[in-house]
């Protein structure tokens, strides 16, 4: 980690991402549902999962701004504790000032992770700015960082590992675990 990303990821206090090609790998499945009626669904990798748990902990808030409506997303966003849960807004600015106005959380205190181009006008208005692996070459040149992990494959999980790492408790992790 750079001293530059080292001092952003030190600040932030808020973790924003968009959903498909971030949380999960960009796949949309389309199944049946009991009635017949097709439902969508989403993979989420674990990993990623319990490092956002991880963040909940030690006082460093999540959310999603994702342009499609999924109760997948809902499900999950649930489950790992997050505090902002947006769908349905391809236009993702609207939805920043929404949320610096609901949290109190100024913008250099806050990160964006994405993967289109969606998401590059929330990722110029942040402090620190994180691209996935699979992310367009647009949306890499707009990041701070961009992960070695794609989408889907643990892109949450390496960030949030650097946040933590960043803000001086990934020791307290590990040593959880008895992982020294």
């Amino acid at each position: 980690m750079t001293p530059e990303i080292q001092h952003r990821a030190s600040r932030v206090r808020l973790l924003l991402m968009d959903v498909d090609g971030v949380l999960t790998d960009g796949l949309i499945y389309n199944v049946p549902g009991p009635d017949g009626k097709m439902v969508e669904t989403k993979g989420f990798n674990s990993q990623d999962g319990i490092s956002l748990q991880w963040l909940c902990w030690h006082g460093i808030q999540t959310g999603v701004v994702s342009g499609r409506v999924s109760p997948a997303t809902e499900e999950r966003a649930r489950q790992v504790g997050m505090t902002y849960i947006y769908q349905g807004h391809i236009e993702k600015l609207p939805i920043l000032e929404d949320i610096i106005a609901r949290s109190g959380v100024a913008t250099d205190e806050m990160a964006y992770m994405g993967d289109d181009l969606t998401d590059v006008p929330v990722m110029r208005s942040v402090g620190l700015a994180l691209a996935t692996a699979n992310a367009r070459p647009e949306v890499k040149r707009a990041a701070h960082y961009v992960t070695t992990a794609p989408g889907g494959a643990g892109a949450v999980r390496e960030v949030a590992e650097l946040l933590l790492q960043a803000h001086g408790h990934w020791a307290d992790i590990l040593k959880k675990y008895g992982v020294e």
